[in-house]
Parts: structure tokens; sequence; C-alpha cells
């Protein structure tokens, strides 16, 4: 009987270690792609900026979805991202507006240079986050749904933009409250 008992807490430990070693897994790639986002956000290209940041969401889903066994669609998966970047991040409407200043010369260019890369990265990790945290309660990609993570996403990005300006969680939550 003890026997039996060891081994159920050896697997329910393997489990545990097995979930914590995926998500660590899963952030350390989104962080990575939230990072190549925002060198994407320097092509000079109008558009082509946006269209490699988007190729890049993608793609990280694609391989959120393998670290978490999830099947995946492409086309299901440009939907969702496209409803997450478009409706749920206010930052990324600016996205657009940012890539198309590349098409001033010189200042808009330089402009777009400080402004691209920040919201592209931005984007990606909430996004990615969003990603994660679904598919660890075990959703997948057929029953994800943008709205219901309207409020997680503002978080990360607020998460994200404190991160970018070396603020603790907490002295970004005390700075918003003021």
């Amino acid at each position: 009987m003890a026997q039996n008992s060891s081994s159920t807490s050896t697997s329910t430990d393997e489990a545990i270690a097995e979930g914590a070693s995926r998500d660590e897994t899963a952030l350390n790639l989104v962080n990575r792609f939230a990072l190549w986002s925002g060198v994407a956000g320097l092509i000079p290209v109008p558009l082509i900026d946006v269209a490699a940041v988007g190729g890049l969401q993608i793609q990280m889903v694609r391989r959120l979805s393998q670290v978490y066994d999830v099947e995946f669609s492409e086309n299901r998966s440009k939907a969702i991202v496209a409803s997450l970047a478009g409706s749920l991040i206010p930052a990324t409407s600016g996205i657009g507006a940012a890539s198309m200043l590349k098409a001033i010369p010189v200042l808009g260019t330089i402009t777009a240079g400080f402004v691209m890369p920040v919201l592209s990265a931005g984007a990606t990790y909430a996004i990615g986050k969003a990603f994660i945290q679904h598919f660890a309660s075990g959703g997948t990609l057929l029953d994800f749904n943008p709205p219901d993570y309207r409020e997680f996403i503002r978080a990360q990005r607020d998460m994200w933009d404190s991160r970018r300006s070396g603020k603790s969680s907490g002295e970004a939550a005390s700075s918003a409250g003021s």
C-alpha cells in the first residue's frame, strides 16, 4: 500500500514539474517572439513591418500549441490573433499608423523607429501570455474567445509597460492609482 502511495505521489510531482517546465518553456518562447517582433518593427518599409510582426505572432501561437500539445490551425490562429491585436489591444491600433510614418522621409522614419518596435513587442507579449494562460488551462484554438481575455491582456500590457519603463509591478500599480 505504501508503495502505491509513493508512486502516485511521484507521478503527481512529475506532472507538476512537467507543467512548470512547460510554462517556463512557453514564457521563454513569448519573450523571444516579443523581442523578434520589436526587431521586425524596425523594418523600414511601411506595412511590410506589420506583416512581419503578424507572421511572428502566428508562428508564436504555432510554437505555443506545440508546447501544450494543442492542435494548430493556421486559419483559426490568424483570425484569433487579428481579433486580439485589432480590438483588444488599443496600442496595436497605433502599429499601422507608426508603420505609415515610415513613408515620411527622415522625421517619420526616425519617429516610427522608436515607436513601432515598442508597440510590436508589447502586443506580441500580451498575445503570447493570453495563449499561455488559455492553453495551460486546457483550452484549444477552437474554444479561444478573445473577449474573455480583454482584462487579462490589459493587465499584461500594463505589466509590459512597467517592465519596459523599469518599474516594478507594485510601483506601476501605485503610479496608475495616482
